[in-house]
């Protein structure tokens, strides 16, 4: 019986072997993210752990700079960006499905950096102050930071969009297009380091500001929810692994922001983890002062509540379930 049988089995084997790669080929996915910075280095070092792959994900990183990233993930060209709130938020109170799924950041790290001669909140009157673009999170969080030292962004400063971050550093160096700029470390040292001040640093500031996070459409969701659970997963456990493997985490880190200096990119590590949360919720309150700031000249943001700008459901999910604490045990 076994010899006849044998064929059988060995046909069956044969037949799974071919299939195995369709049935269990990893799914597909583009994600974008604006900017190299130490706000977005999350994407970076769960790629560099093979972590998407670990849960059926072929995830192609994307960087889109400023808000382009937005604009392909509503066209449908990018399943998922990783931006800020105050991107986020401007483009749903006008009928975009956005909706944030998981935070990186939820206060600001900025650093007010100034040239020499610039001395106080007072001089900064009349000068130039540069943004990437407007409607990015470095234009919304020096909007905030100006109404919080008393200064008007239209009236007593002059807004300058310089481009990506890069060129928004070489401007403040030279000197000769912008006056200052809020910068993320470890641009900051840089500067410092030509000469230039950091006038003030909004981690000593009491600010809750939803900033960084991972962003898809609802339309994508309600079409693919078993792919954004585990996208979801594998940024939890990209969140641990970053806090396991730090010759790794420096090492994507290193790569993306081309540092290469080792005391710079152990600052930029230390940074990191200090900010990124294991259990990685978006901070309603953080939408506050965004809902404030949108309802100049957007009316719908004076009745918006924070809730229908995230869907939290699949973080939850892990986190009831009791994964994110046994990752920790």
């Amino acid at each position: 019986m076994s010899t006849r049988c044998t064929p059988l089995i060995v046909a069956a084997i044969l037949f799974l072997a071919l299939m195995a790669p369709r049935a269990f080929a990893a799914d597909k996915l583009r994600i974008g993210y604006s900017g190299a910075t130490i706000t977005n280095s999350m994407l970076w070092v769960t790629q560099e752990g093979r972590l998407f792959e670990k849960n059926g994900i072929d995830a192609e990183v994307l960087y889109l700079q400023t808000t382009l990233g937005q604009t392909a993930m509503i066209a449908g060209e990018i399943q998922m960006c990783v931006y800020s709130a105050s991107l986020l938020t401007p483009a749903r109170l006008q009928g975009a499905d956005v909706v944030m799924l998981l935070s990186f950041l939820h206060k600001p790290i900025y650093r007010l950096v100034v040239r020499p001669e610039i001395r106080t909140v007072a001089d900064l009157r009349g000068k130039r102050i540069g943004i990437t673009r407007f409607g990015t999170v470095s234009d919304w969080t020096t909007r905030l930071l100006l109404s919080r030292l008393g200064l008007d962004a239209e009236k007593d400063v002059t807004l300058i969009q310089s481009g990506d971050v890069p060129v928004l550093v070489n401007g403040l160096s030279a000197g000769r297009t912008i006056d200052a700029a809020i910068m993320q470390p470890p641009y900051d040292k840089k500067l410092v380091a030509q000469g230039l001040r950091v006038l003030l640093n909004m981690q000593d500031m009491d600010i809750v500001l939803q900033q960084t996070g991972l962003n898809t459409t609802q339309k994508f969701i309600a079409r693919n929810p078993d792919i954004v659970r585990r996208v979801i997963k594998s940024m939890i456990d990209g969140i641990y692994f970053m806090r396991n493997n730090p010759a790794a985490a420096k090492r994507a880190i290193g790569r993306h922001m081309q540092i290469k200096d080792e005391r710079e990119l152990e600052d930029s590590y230390q940074l990191l983890r200090s900010f990124i949360q294991p259990k990685p919720y978006p901070n309603l309150d953080g939408f506050k002062p965004i809902f404030e700031e949108a309802g100049k000249r957007l009316p719908a943001a004076k009745t918006a509540n924070a809730k229908d700008f995230v869907d939290t459901r699949f973080i939850e999910e892990l986190d009831k379930s009791g994964y994110i604490d046994g990752l920790y045990k």
